[in-house]
């Protein structure tokens, strides 16, 4: 009797179940054993296709081989495989709650009202075939009944806290799909799963890297000031990087070399622990693509993945659906990504997005820039977070220039941080390069802003939402003084734009040359400008510090200018849907009145006051995640997860003519699988929009809707501010994520 999983590869064999039940066990095995699920996830790997046993499952499969379609019956209804390995499981494995990885390893992790009626379907209206097709297949692989079955860890029954055990039925769910899909890939395609590099070597040939990257910067732009702080923050990284794991608050200032810091941390204290993977997540995409640069330099090209897809493919059609294979797995030593795509993955339920969520277990997760992190969704967050120090053997690194006082929740209540820092007081005092100039009343106009600017030779302006920007760009170019530009930037335009145009900033300050730049918030976290003059829209403490960080950034002059201004036409509630009371909260403790955006004391303070005002521990959507989590109800976490609430979506933009552009938008179009490598492609196209305003704008013809979640834009694009839709003044949102 030969029982068989998959139709025929391209080389015309069929996939056994046998082998793909063993094979998928041994990979699952494998991926859960970093946090003491081996055992346990092997069992489910072995079980999860046990009910493609049955006659009915197998005559199905012989029935659609010659189309490629669905597995269906006589009626031409689906036939179900997963109720037998769950009922297995459940009832003879003795597993309980952990049915839910074979259950969801197709739909999505389940409730726990799912898997009640699946177990009580599979015990009355469906036992007929579920013990068909165990039976069968307990004959190839007596195991699956007769055992011995998996324990689960230790700590699961001595001390269960649900919220970790929720977190270890993601970890094992991630497993075992990844280890599903890479199996039957392996099957199609031939393809083997290559071993990444290895951490434990990496450190020295980082070092290597580091101090040739140093010199090379060096010879460019000539000796900083700040270089000796630079070098001992470095030092004191990597002194950090030999504790025990756990989480690491990394405070720094602006300008202190935090990114190739934050990667010497990782890689010595990954070496010293024998962690597998290096995981950077940063808020902006705007800078996950400069960062992984930088990380490409220092790990080696072949060893970082640049993981950042702005396209949702789980929107796609039913007959596209299966492009969702192309989801990466972040197999690989380095992985640079989003936060979004980090926290979104975590909290999702459907297996394309967790495949990768087993890799951060024995991994070093740096956060960069953590006071992005948005105040609704912190408690899971943060929870998660203490959950993987505590029982995946994971490490996290919180780098910030503002560093939230996150020890000073109940959530973390207990944990004792290891500070990278000693003292980072006495660090701001020697980093502190800039005066701060309040401009708040009475409140200014754009056009006194403007006028005020354009007497400046080099200034950087920074407001809050784009279309304050395309205002105060259209006002500075009417009246700036200088031969030099007047440049903008914001998330309307494509990266690759924006791209050139950082290109441009840096050739002219460099140069010495004259220039204006208008940008929204996406230049204040990893943008490495460095102006004289910087002018700020209000915003909380935090921002206001990232905007500082532009100012006199390597320190050459002997003070900068920081001039935060009020604007009296600005765009308040495009304002407040970005800051929400966080402005309010910040206004008590800085401001011209109050400490300047440096003083941790008062930083500290506002931190502190605004949780409480939000009250982000005792109510609101991170407050209901946590109960919906403590109940094990994974499709209402992952609806109710949102690390963006106004959602934007990419536009697609046809710059001029471009024949790569072209065929990367005919495998968009066409029938074929589209391969991870065309979603990186496409980044230096893509501009973004409010959900809501994309809409509008397919209903006025000048968009259409591409792939999944993913817009062509059809109208004007202007060359130097992007997309101008609806208008320059409009109330949106920039949210560059």
């Amino acid at each position: 009797m030969n029982l068989w999983a998959h139709s025929s590869s391209k080389d015309g064999v069929r996939h056994g179940l046998e082998d793909h039940l063993r094979d998928t066990a041994a990979l699952a095995g494998d991926f859960a054993e970093v946090f003491g699920a081996g055992e346990l996830a092997a069992y489910l790997g072995l079980v999860h296709d046990v009910g493609k046993g049955s006659c009915a499952w197998q005559e199905g499969l012989i029935a659609a081989e010659p189309t490629k379609g669905r597995v269906v019956d006589a009626q031409g209804q689906s036939i179900d495989h997963k109720a037998a390995g769950t009922w297995l499981a459940v009832r003879e494995a003795g597993l309980g709650l952990f049915g839910m990885p074979v259950l969801g390893h197709h739909g999505g992790l389940p409730d726990t009202q799912d898997l009640k009626r699946c177990i009580a379907l599979a015990e009355t209206d469906d036992r007929e075939r579920v013990q068909e097709a165990i039976e069968r297949v307990s004959k190839v692989i007596p195991e699956i009944a007769s055992g011995p079955f998996p324990e689960l860890p230790a700590w699961v029954k001595s001390a269960p806290d649900p919220l970790a055990v929720e977190l270890l039925i993601r970890m094992v769910f991630s497993a075992l799909v990844d280890a599903d899909f890479l199996d039957t890939s392996r099957h199609f395609s031939g393809a083997l799963r290559p071993e990444p590099a290895s951490l434990a070597t990496m450190a020295d040939a980082f070092e290597g890297a580091r101090i040739e990257y140093l010199a090379e910067a060096k010879a460019r732009t000539g000796p900083s000031p700040v270089d000796g702080i630079r070098a001992e923050v470095y030092d004191q990284a990597v002194s950090a990087a030999a504790q025990p794991r756990g989480i690491f608050p990394f405070p720094a200032p602006t300008g202190s070399g935090k990114t190739i810091a934050a990667g010497g941390f990782a890689v010595h204290h990954a070496a010293r622990h024998g962690l597998r993977r290096v995981i950077i997540a940063v808020p902006y995409m705007s800078i996950t693509e400069q960062n992984a640069k930088v990380y490409r330099r220092l790990f080696g090209e072949a060893n970082v993945l640049e993981h950042h897809s702005s396209v949702d493919l789980h929107r796609l059609p039913a007959g596209r659906r299966w492009q969702r294979l192309a989801a990466e797995n972040w197999d690989a030593p380095v992985v640079v990504t989003t936060t979004v795509q980090l926290f979104q993955s975590l909290f999702d339920r459907r297996p394309s997005a967790m495949r990768k969520v087993h890799r951060l277990a024995g991994s070093v997760i740096v956060l960069d820039e953590v006071q992005s992190l948005p105040d609704s969704m912190l408690l899971p967050i943060l929870s998660a977070l203490r959950q993987l120090t505590e029982y995946f053997g994971t490490s996290v690194l919180l780098a910030s220039a503002t560093q939230p006082a996150f020890f000073d929740l109940d959530i973390f209540r207990g944990l004792k941080p290891t500070e990278v820092i000693a003292q980072p007081q006495p660090l701001y005092e020697q980093l502190r390069r800039v005066r701060y100039i309040w401009r708040c009343h009475p409140k200014p106009t754009f056009k006194q802003i403007a006028a005020e600017a354009a007497g400046e030779r080099q200034v950087l302006l920074i407001v809050n939402t784009t279309g304050d920007a395309a205002q105060l760009h259209e006002r500075l170019v009417k009246i700036w003084k200088h031969d030099g530009p007047v440049l903008h930037l914001s998330t309307r335009m494509t990266a690759g734009h924006r791209r050139e145009v950082l290109g441009d900033i840096y050739k002219l300050v460099g140069q010495n040359q004259p220039v204006a730049v208008v940008a929204t918030q996406l230049v204040e976290a990893g943008v490495d400008l460095d102006f004289p003059v910087v002018y700020r829209a209000l915003a909380p403490a935090e921002a206001l510090q990232q905007a500082a960080g532009r100012a006199n950034r390597n320190g050459t002059l002997a003070e900068g200018r920081v001039i935060v201004f009020d604007p009296a036409d600005g765009n308040t509630w495009g304002t407040r849907l970005v800051y929400g009371a966080a402005l309010d909260t910040s206004k008590r403790f800085i401001g011209p009145k109050a400490a300047d955006p440096d003083d941790l004391a008062a930083l500290r303070a506002y931190y502190r006051t605004r949780y409480a005002v939000k009250n982000v521990e005792g109510s609101g959507a991170g407050r209901q995640i946590q109960e919906r989590r403590a109940d094990f109800d994974f499709p209402v976490v992952a609806e109710r997860f949102k690390m963006i609430e106004e959602r934007t979506v990419p536009m697609l933009v046809r710059r001029g003519e471009d024949k790569k552009l072209d065929a990367l938008r005919a495998r968009l179009r066409g029938s074929e699988r589209i391969e991870p490598w065309v979603f990186r492609d496409i980044q230096p196209y893509l501009a973004t929009l409010p959900v809501n305003l994309a809409r509008q704008a397919v209903e006025q013809g000048k968009a259409a809707e591409l792939i999944g979640d993913l817009y062509e834009w059809l109208g004007d694009y202007d060359a130097h501010r992007g997309i101008q839709f609806p208008s320059p003044n409009a109330e949106d949102k920039d949210k560059d994520q």
